[in-house]
């Protein structure tokens, strides 16, 4: 679970260091980023890119294409709701704006008092158990409005 830690450039680049001279390390730094701050911060792109002789747009471009990563710090716990196909003919999409419009939220957003992110996965590969989720991490499948209810109340306050 990331430490949401307070942003700290020298802490930064002591992870940065650890892979440099790696082949492909901008990916295991920006892991381990996300790992040590719960995101990859902005002031982040400015740092790993003048690190690896990369441009700017070319990190930012890596941290806003890959769903992983996150510019903000994610809630204290993390619903990924499916959205591929399988979970889409199950109603998934259903439940997922139903869950979405509960909580006030659109894909990405976290709660106001900061305890639940839901963010959309494309397939997670339960689709005999559709549709499915992760919570923290932990795969739920079957899912219904129900177990949905039960989630919330789950990681209330």
């Amino acid at each position: 679970m990331p430490t949401n830690a307070a942003w700290d450039e020298h802490e930064a680049k002591t992870i940065i260091d650890l892979h440099k001279g790696r082949e492909g390390a901008l990916l295991p730094i920006l892991h381990d980023l996300q790992a040590a701050f719960g995101c990859v911060p902005p002031a982040a792109v400015r740092v790993v890119a003048d690190a690896l002789n990369l441009s700017r747009a070319e990190v930012h471009g890596i941290v806003t294409f890959y769903h992983d990563f996150r510019e903000q710090p994610a809630g204290r716990h993390v619903l990924k709701l499916c959205r591929a196909e399988a979970c889409q003919s199950m109603g998934g999409e259903a439940l997922a704006r139903r869950t979405l419009d509960q909580l006030g939220l659109e894909w990405g957003d976290t709660t106001p008092d900061g305890r639940l992110t839901v963010e959309a996965v494309y397939c997670l590969g339960l689709c005999a158990c559709a549709p499915s989720a992760l919570l923290d991490g932990e795969p739920i499948g079957r899912l219904t409005p129900k177990a949905l209810d039960d989630i919330a109340a789950e990681v209330g306050p």
